[in-house]
């Protein structure tokens, strides 16, 4: 299970071709006699920047978008004839120039190259002339299966230099679709991300709650160093996450490290073997914690574990429990949340805040969306505490970023991941798919967290617990009823988590 940010993404509708006014005259002919012009053009081809190609792309031409310009292919046709009549009578017979047949494989490759051109964060492309990129390689490489094919769409990507804009093959983007719709995923449950002390080791940004790495006490931030016995080192997070993959019951290695142990020089690590099983994904779980001599106070304590298409929903039930229940306080308990789907975190923000900018999306342009509240509420004046940990990322930030901003919300815990990067998902023709880096998340106060993540108010509260009748240091629990227990025994919690 790899985290991914999604927001829906409409591609332009690809406009007519035309033949170009500034076409020598063997293109033309060229042009004119290619079979199926319209596919060249609809795949992606502007030839206003080509020399392979003879078309142009014109977005005011209203007409027939399956054809091209048929009268001039007709005198072009026609001239052509007469050349060739001309020159035979010299002895010097003419040979039309041979035309370059587009295949469906080169149509898919042009499919991915426009949704990038399209949609892509950073427009000058890693510094690769893209016109040119394209041309040279539907000219110079083989495409002639679908393994081919997709081979030169994930060198286009790498040349991107960025690990998340990638390919999905068929099977691939149909498991993401099922992670993302389903209440119950296969696998280990851990998010990866690149990180460690040179940026390029494969980290858990967290386990899902309840998984096996979750119940083998896997943490955000641990280093995954070997998978059964062999080296992560030069892999990419897609492919450490391919390994990972296997059947129900199936058994999988994991060599693990904390932070500054490889850079001390240490050299043991940590072993564990996890069975891959199904887990449910559940997003809330809350519970109303009533009032006590310590609390003074009825909190509701809501554990938001993803950002699916079902989180916006349930944790607004969540919520309006909690009011209609008294709630003189909300906790929303964001820890080992690595984000999710963006509209989620939209919604939600607009759950306890009716003003106010909750997100601006960026590219290398500049600011180019603003998404605000809109007066919907239904929590908008009562005390909110965010936690947060290593393993709040994403969508997590987004929402935390936005209520902090606003002065909604204070914030507890630790130093949040700093993922703050959109990809987007493009279905491709044949079933596959490309995930895009499309935009860049800004705070309210026009701060970009990517590699930076949010720095809370103050640090989770101590907790201690009884244990053989000694009390030792714990962390604050992350489930509703340890939650309310330990909010109901500890005078100072309550005071922590809402200070007067």
């Amino acid at each position: 299970m790899i985290h991914w940010v999604y927001n829906s993404l409409l591609i332009p509708p690809r406009s007519s071709c035309h033949v170009s006014s500034s076409a020598t005259w063997s293109q033309r002919l060229a042009c004119s006699t290619r079979v199926s012009m319209h596919n060249i053009c609809r795949g992606g081809v502007n030839c206003e920047h080509s020399s392979e190609f003879c078309c142009d792309e014109t977005e005011n031409d209203k007409g027939n978008s399956s054809t091209t310009n048929f009268s001039m292919r007709r005198d072009f046709t026609a001239l052509a004839a007469a050349a060739a009549v001309a020159m035979s009578s010299f002895g010097n017979p003419f040979h039309p120039p041979k035309a370059t047949a587009i295949t469906s494989n080169n149509l898919l490759f042009l499919e991915a190259w426009r949704a990038v051109d399209k949609a892509y964060v950073d427009k000058t492309f890693n510094g690769i002339t893209w016109f040119k990129y394209r041309e040279d390689t539907i000219k110079k490489v083989p495409m002639d299966s679908k393994d081919e094919t997709y081979a030169a769409i994930r060198n286009m990507l790498l040349k991107l230099e960025d690990p998340f804009t990638r390919f999905l093959e068929p099977e691939k983007y149909a498991t993401l679709l099922e992670t993302t719709l389903s209440a119950n995923i296969t696998g280990i449950g851990v998010e990866l991300a690149y990180g460690g002390s040179d940026g390029k080791q494969i980290v858990v940004v967290a386990p899902a709650p309840e998984s096996p790495a979750d119940k083998a006490e896997i943490k955000p931030a641990d280093i995954i160093s070997a998978i059964d016995g062999e080296s992560t080192q030069g892999l990419t997070v897609y492919e450490v996450a391919n390994r990972l993959q296997g059947p129900v019951n199936s058994e999988v290695e994991l060599a693990l490290a904390r932070e500054g142990e490889l850079g001390s020089g240490h050299t043991v690590e940590r072993k564990v073997v996890l069975l891959r099983q199904t887990y449910p994904l559940v997003p809330v779980q809350s519970m109303l914690c009533m009032p006590t001599e310590a609390t003074g106070k009825a909190v509701s304590y809501i554990k938001l574990t993803t950002f699916n298409q079902l989180a916006g929903t349930k944790l607004k039930e969540a919520v309006l429990q909690g009011v209609q229940g008294g709630a003189d306080a909300f906790v929303l308990d964001l820890r080992s949340n690595s984000g999710g789907l963006f509209p989620a975190a939209l919604d939600i923000a607009k759950l306890f805040m009716n003003d106010g900018v909750i997100v601006y999306i960026a590219d290398s342009g500049g600011v180019r969306d603003v998404f605000e509240a809109d007066n919907t509420a239904i929590a908008p004046n009562v005390p909110l505490t965010l936690l947060v940990d290593r393993g709040t990322a994403s969508a997590s930030e987004v929402l935390a970023g936005s209520l902090r901003d606003n002065n909604r919300a204070r914030i507890l815990g630790e130093t949040t991941f700093g993922k703050g990067l959109i990809q987007t998902v493009v279905p491709l023709s044949d079933g596959s798919a490309i995930s895009v880096t499309v935009a860049r998340y800004q705070t309210p106060a026009g701060k970009d967290i990517n590699k930076v993540g949010i720095t809370p108010d103050a640090p989770l509260p101590t907790v201690f617990v009884s244990d053989d009748h000694s009390e030792i240091r714990g962390q604050l629990p992350a489930t509703a009823e340890r939650f309310c227990s330990i909010l109901a025994t500890d005078v100072g919690i309550a005071a922590q988590l809402f200070p007067e």
